[in-house]
């Protein structure tokens, strides 16, 4: 949706639940500078008025009737002059995995539906979504819709037998640590399949989600990656070939611990230290703990995300000798971490998503 002149960001709701609709309405119109233009019960009537209203935002329910929040996410899409996506997601795992693949189709980030004792969640909920509808706001449409057709996460797997032939004769391991925050899921989904299965070096990931999204995102990697992918677990060995995902609501981090024949190894840690300016997992933790490692090769990567998580941990990866990658602002939903880490005047490299893959390899070799 075209910007115009306006210090209001136009709002539209869109949900079955009356109750859903008149706490949503509620929590956005107690906020300065955002405004409710419409409300809709279901997509087909969001559709219909979205030309009218021109709303800058759209929430959207994804189990609804007559059009549900995929089907009505399709068609949004499609339209020339359209609005960004928030998803309402429950915290079910039917509603966790068409919330990921609302995600896939373009929605910039998606918000949690409030649980259990409401009154405990409200506050919650809404300095959560009221956030993100700013940081929808800010979003390049073109990037969070534009794709090819077919599966928008298709990546290109081939690697010149050249690189093949270094990966396979490099002596020392690699580490890859990579924070990512809005519009994260489909950059990773643009990067890990492009990694060979001979990579010599493990890769952990902190993506800011909820618990139950992040080992639903890995299992969804997975099947489409080279490299195994997994949800980090206590324990779980740094070793080539593995993708580790920082599980919701736990910090990732590496620690040495001695095997069963007392030789020491790297190993993945997960707990749940208190939240870092609101966030776990945070790639701070996860980029300061990577900096104590001495015996293998680093490289940190800052992919789109709002915030500014990842700046502090790459000063210390940096003193450590990492190489450090920041996504570009022309491919990025909210250029917002990168931003961040490059005034820190410590990346090595800015580059678009699609050169990332390719960047990481050439460093190793």
């Amino acid at each position: 949706m075209q910007k115009e002149n306006t210090n209001r960001i136009k709002v539209m709701v869109v949900d079955d639940s009356a109750f859903m609709r008149k706490m949503i309405v509620d929590m956005v119109q107690e906020e300065p500078g955002l405004e409710i233009v419409a409300i809709a019960k279901n997509g087909q009537q969001a559709l219909k008025m979205i030309p009218e209203h021109r709303p800058h935002v759209v929430t959207l329910d994804i189990e609804m009737p007559v059009l549900n929040g995929i089907e009505t996410l399709e068609q949004i899409k499609e339209l020339s002059d359209r609005p960004n996506v928030i998803m309402l997601s429950s915290y079910t795992q039917t509603g966790s995995q068409e919330t990921l693949r609302a995600l896939e189709l373009g929605a910039v980030d998606f918000v949690g539906k409030p649980s259990g004792s409401i009154s405990l969640d409200i506050k919650k909920v809404q300095s959560e979504l009221i956030a993100k509808i700013k940081a929808a706001y800010q979003a390049t449409t073109k990037v969070t819709f534009d794709q090819k057709k077919g599966n928008p996460f298709n990546s290109n797997r081939e690697i010149s037998q050249n690189i093949k032939q270094k990966l396979t004769n490099t002596q020392k391991n690699k580490l890859i640590v990579i924070g990512a925050s809005t519009g994260g899921p489909r950059a990773l989904h643009e990067v890990i399949p492009k990694i060979p299965q001979n990579f010599p070096g493990s890769i952990l990931v902190v993506q800011h989600m909820p618990k139950g999204f992040t080992k639903l995102l890995s299992e969804r990697l997975n099947t489409m990656s080279s490299m195994t992918v997994k949800e980090a677990e206590n324990n779980d060995p740094i070793v080539p070939g593995k993708v580790y995902i920082a599980p919701g609501d736990y910090h990732l981090m590496v620690s040495k611990s001695s095997g069963i024949q007392g030789e020491d190894k790297w190993r993945v840690k997960v707990d749940q230290g208190p939240p870092v300016k609101g966030l776990r997992p945070c790639a701070d933790i996860l980029f300061e703990s990577a900096s104590m490692i001495e015996d293998m090769d680093l490289v940190g990567v800052v992919l789109t995300g709002m915030g500014s998580d990842g700046a502090k941990g790459i000063k210390r990866l940096k003193r450590a000798g990492a190489h450090i990658i920041a996504e570009d602002e022309s491919t990025c939903v909210v250029f917002g971490m990168p931003k961040a880490a490059i005034n820190t005047g410590l990346v090595d490299k800015i580059l678009p998503l699609p050169a990332i893959a390719p960047e990481i390899l050439n460093v190793i070799t």
